[in-house]
C-alpha cells in the first residue's frame, strides 16, 4: 500500500481522494463460511522454536495446523479482511494479507462470558519502498459467536486436546490403579477435575466470543481522532439504543467528507455522539505527532529513553518489548519523532508478528517492536547480534544497552532540562512504573476530587503548589531533592485555571487533558530539536558541493565525500567527539547531508527547511562568531512560544466538515442488532461524491513524482543491502510493507 510523499506533504496525490482524512475503512474477523483455520505461520514458528530447543515435536501437527497441547481458547486462527471500503485508490492499491496481519497480528482470539472482553486499540504503520507512509489504527473487539459450525468445531477441538491432556497424564503414571490413586491424593489430576471449567468450552454452558476489528487507514498520523471515532462506533454498535443514522452514514463521512485540514489549521468533523478535533502544524513549525510522548516517558523513564533514542541515534538494532500493540507503537513513534530533523532509513517494525521472529536475524539495523507473551521473560528471547542491540523491555521498565555506547552530548543538563518540563506537567522523570501506589492513588485524589468538587473546602482554587498537595510522598521527596540539587524550580501551577474552569471550558475545543498532552509532546520535542540546532548549527560551511547539476550528482553519488567530516569534527568539542565521530558515518545523517545538496536543485525538504530557519535565528541572536563551537548547554527558549501555537489552534476550529447525513440506502438492509456490527452496504460505500474537486491540488502529480525519484535514490542502496543480506524475496517483499 503506498503512503503519501513527504513533499509537498502527505495527502497529495492525482485525486480527490488524497486530501481526505482517511483512505480506508476496514473490517477484520472470522470468515464464517472458511471455518477455523489454524494459522500456518504462527504454527510453523511453534514448530521451528520447538525444534530449536530440542523439544518433542509430537504434540505440533505441523500439517493439520493443530497443537494439540495447547488450549484451543489460546490458539491462534486465521483471520481475514472481511470487507474494505472503497475497494481501491489507484496510487494507493489496498495491500490486503499487510492489513490482515497488521490489524489482528495474533491471528482471531476466541473468549468466553467468563473472559475479559474489553476492547482494545492499536495502531500500525506501513512503509512503501519510497519511504511514504500510511497509518492504521484498529479497535479490537469481541462478538458472540452464532454461527453452529464455529461454536461445534471448538468444541471438537477441546475434546481432542482434553483426550490428548487425559493420556499424557495417564502414560506419565505407572499405569497401575495404586499409582493413579496416589497420583490423586497428590493433586494431580485435581487439574484434570477442573479442566473443563478453567480455560475451557461446553457448547452446552459456555457462550463463545470471537475479536473483530474495524480499522481506519489515514495518511496523516492523527491517533486521537481515529480513536475517538472508532470508539463510538463501538460504542454505537454496543448500544441498546440505535445510533442517531446508520453507521454507513458516519463511515461515508469520514472517507470522503471530511478533508485533511491544512497546515498550521484545526478541524472538527463528527462522530455517532460527539464532535472530533483534531490540528496540524503550521509549515515552520515541527512536523505532526499525535502519539502522547507523556506515555513513553512514563513507560520508560527520562534516563532510559535518553539511553534508547542515542542507540536509535547511532542505528543500532532497537528492540522493544511489551504484551501491549500500543505500548510497541508509542515508544517507537514516539523516539523517532524526537530525531527530528532527521529520520529513521533502516527497517522499521513497531509491531512486528510472532510467527516473523526470525526477521530479528539479520545483520542490520532496526528498530522492531515484538509482542512478549504473558508469564515469559528475557531469558527465553534466542537473539542474535547481542553485542549491538538494544533490549528494551517496556513493562518491566528495563533496558539492556549495547557494548561501547558512547553518551548523547551535555547529558547530564539535557536530562535536566527535560526533567523541568515534564515536572511542569506533573510527570515524575522516572516514569510511572516507579512510582508508589500511594502515589497514584493521591495524585488522582488531587487531580480530580479535589479539584474538580467545588464544594469541598479542604483545598483552595487559588494559586498551590503541587508539592505542597503531595508533600510526604516518597517519590515527591526524591524528585525536590533533584529539583534542589539541579536548581530545577517549578512554577506553582493554577489548578482553577489548568484543570478545568468553566469559563475555559467553554473556548477549548477539546478536553483540558487533551490539550496539555499537545502541549508536552511539542514542548519535549521542542528541547530534542534544540540539541540538534546547537550542535549542528554550523553544518553548512562542511557540506561539500561539487556537481553542477542533480542528474551528474546522482550518478555519481556513491564516489562523491559530500560532507568534510574531519574538519567538522575537529570544531567540535572535546567532549563531544564519542558521539558525533560516529553519528556522522550514519545513513540518517548522510540523508541529511543529501537532502542539503538536493535542495539547490528542487524544492527543499520539509524537515530541512524547518531546520535550517531555526539555525538562521540563532545566527540573528547569537553574537558569537558563526564557527565558534562551545560545550555550554544553552536550553531552548521556545517553549511557550510552541504551547501557544497548539493553544490558539484548539481555542477556535478553522474549519469544520460536512455532518454525516442520511444516505440512498436499501430499506430492510443493515437492521441494528446491539452486539453485532452490521453488514455495511458496500454500494452507498464504495463511491463518495464527485463535487470535491476543491481538495485537489494542481500540481501534487508533478511534485509527488519528484518526490519519489529523490527518495527511491536514498532508500535504493538499503534495499539492496537487505536483498542480498536476507536472499529471501519473501522477507523484502514484507519488510517494505509493515514499516
Amino acid at each position: 500500500m503506498s503512503g503519501s510523499g513527504a513533499a509537498p506533504g502527505p495527502g497529495s496525490g492525482s485525486s480527490s481522494a488524497a486530501c481526505r482524512f482517511a483512505h480506508y475503512f476496514v473490517l477484520c474477523g472470522i470468515d464464517v463460511d472458511s471455518g477455523l483455520e489454524p494459522d500456518e505461520l504462527a504454527v510453523l514458528y511453534q514448530w521451528l522454536e520447538a525444534d530449536r530447543h530440542g523439544k518433542s515435536q509430537e504434540a505440533t501437527n505441523t500439517t493439520s495446523g493443530e497443537n494439540f497441547d495447547q488450549s484451543p481458547l489460546r490458539r491462534t486462527f486465521k483471520s481475514k479482511v472481511l470487507a474494505h471500503y472503497p475497494q481501491n485508490i489507484d496510487w494507493n492499491p489496498f495491500d490486503q494479507d499487510a492489513v490482515n496481519m497488521l490489524c489482528m497480528p495474533k491471528g482471531l482470539s476466541f473468549r468466553t462470558q467468563t473472559d475479559n472482553k474489553d476492547p482494545q486499540f492499536h495502531s500500525f504503520i506501513i512503509t512503501r519502498e519510497d519511504g511514504s507512509r500510511t497509518y492504521g489504527f484498529v479497535l479490537t473487539f469481541y462478538e458472540e459467536v452464532t454461527s453452529k459450525q464455529i461454536c461445534t468445531a471448538m468444541q471438537t477441538l477441546y475434546q481432542m486436546h482434553n483426550a490428548e491432556h487425559y493420556s499424557s497424564v495417564y502414560a506419565s503414571s505407572s499405569c497401575s490403579m495404586d499409582s493413579l490413586a496416589s497420583s490423586i491424593d497428590e493433586g494431580d489430576t485435581t487439574s484434570l477435575l477442573k479442566l473443563q471449567r478453567y480455560n475451557s468450552y461446553d457448547i452446552n454452558r459456555d457462550t463463545l466470543y470471537v475479536s473483530k476489528s474495524i480499522c481506519l487507514i489515514t495518511p496523516l498520523p492523527f491517533m486521537q481522532a481515529c480513536k475517538k471515532f472508532l470508539i463510538q462506533l463501538y460504542k454505537a454498535v454496543t448500544s441498546q439504543q440505535p445510533p442517531p443514522l446508520p453507521l454507513e452514514s458516519y463511515i461515508h463521512n469520514i472517507l470522503y467528507e471530511v478533508p485533511l485540514p491544512p497546515p498550521g489549521r484545526s478541524l472538527k468533523f463528527y462522530g455517532v455522539y460527539e464532535p472530533v478535533i483534531c490540528q496540524r502544524p503550521g509549515p515552520n513549525e515541527l512536523p505532526l505527532s499525535d502519539y502522547p510522548l507523556r506515555e513513553a516517558f512514563e513507560l520508560l523513564g527520562l534516563e532510559n529513553l535518553v539511553q534508547v533514542f542515542t542507540c536509535v541515534l547511532l542505528e543500532m538494532q532497537i528492540l522493544l518489548y511489551s504484551q501491549d500493540y500500543q505500548r510497541l507503537m508509542t515508544v517507537a513513534e514516539g523516539i523517532t519523532t524526537l530525531l527530528f530533523p532527521f529520520q529513521w532509513q533502516h527497517v522499521y517494525v513497531p509491531i512486528l508478528p510472532a510467527s516473523l521472529l526470525h526477521f530479528l536475524d539479520a545483520p542490520v539495523p532496526y528498530l522492531m517492536g515484538l509482542q512478549s507473551k504473558e508469564g515469559t521473560d528475557r531469558s527465553k528471547l534466542e537473539l542474535p547480534q547481542e553485542a549491538n542491540l538494544c533490549f528494551v523491555d517496556i513493562d518491566n521498565h528495563f533496558i539492556e544497552l549495547p557494548e561501547e555506547f558512547p553518551q548523547f552530548p551535555n547529558k547530564i543538563d539535557f536530562i535536566q532540562e527535560l526533567s523541568e518540563v515534564l515536572l511542569q506537567f506533573g510527570i515524575p522523570p522516572e516514569g510511572s512504573l516507579h512510582c508508589s501506589e500511594s502515589a497514584t492513588k493521591l495524585k488522582n485524589l488531587v487531580l480530580k476530587d479535589l479539584v474538580n468538587d467545588k464544594k469541598n473546602g479542604n483545598v483552595s482554587t487559588n494559586n498551590i503548589s503541587m508539592y505542597e498537595l503531595l508533600k510526604g510522598n516518597e517519590t515527591i521527596a526524591r524528585l525536590q531533592a533533584l529539583a534542589k540539587r539541579t536548581g530545577v524550580t517549578v512554577e506553582k501551577m493554577d489548578l482553577s485555571a489548568s484543570l478545568g474552569e468553566k469559563e475555559k471550558d467553554l473556548k477549548l475545543q477539546c478536553e483540558e487533558a487533551e490539550l496539555r498532552d499537545y502541549q508536552l509532546n511539542v514542548q519535549l520535542r521542542e528541547v530534542f530539536a534544540n540539541r540538534f540546532t546547537q550542535m549542528f548549527a554550523d553544518y553548512e560551511a562542511f557540506v561539500i558541493q561539487t556537481a553542477q547539476d542533480m542528474e551528474s550528482w546522482l550518478t555519481n553519488r556513491e564516489q562523491m565525500q559530500n560532507f568534510d567530516k574531519a574538519s567538522f569534527l575537529s570544531d567540535q568539542p572535546e567532549p563531544y567527539l564519542p558521539f558525533l565521530s560516529r553519528f556522522i558515518e550514519t545513513q540518517m545523517f548522510a540523508t541529511f547531508i543529501d537532502n542539503k545538496i538536493m535542495s539547490q536543485w528542487e524544492e527543499k525538504d520539509p524537515l530541512l527547511r524547518v531546520f535550517d530557519s531555526r539555525i538562521e535565528k540563532i545566527r540573528l541572536y547569537n553574537v558569537r562568531a558563526p564557527t565558534l563551537r562551545t560545550s555550554i548547554y544553552q536550553k531552548c527558549s521556545t517553549l511557550k512560544e510552541a504551547a501557544q501555537s497548539i493553544e490558539q489552534r484548539l481555542m477556535k476550529m478553522d474549519h469544520t466538515a460536512i455532518h454525516p447525513h442520511l444516505l440512498d440506502m436499501k430499506i430492510g438492509q443493515g437492521k441494528y442488532e446491539q452486539g453485532f456490527f452490521p453488514k455495511l452496504q458496500s454500494d452507498v460505500l464504495a463511491t463518495g461524491p464527485t463535487n470535491n474537486n476543491r481538495w485537489v491540488s494542481r500540481s501534487a502529480t508533478t511534485q509527488r513524482r519528484k518526490e519519489r525519484l529523490r527518495q527511491h535514490s536514498e532508500h535504493i542502496g538499503l534495499d539492496n543491502d537487505l536483498r542480498e543480506v536476507c536472499g529471501l524475496p519473501a522477507f523484502h517483499a514484507w519488510m517494505q510493507v509493515p514499516g
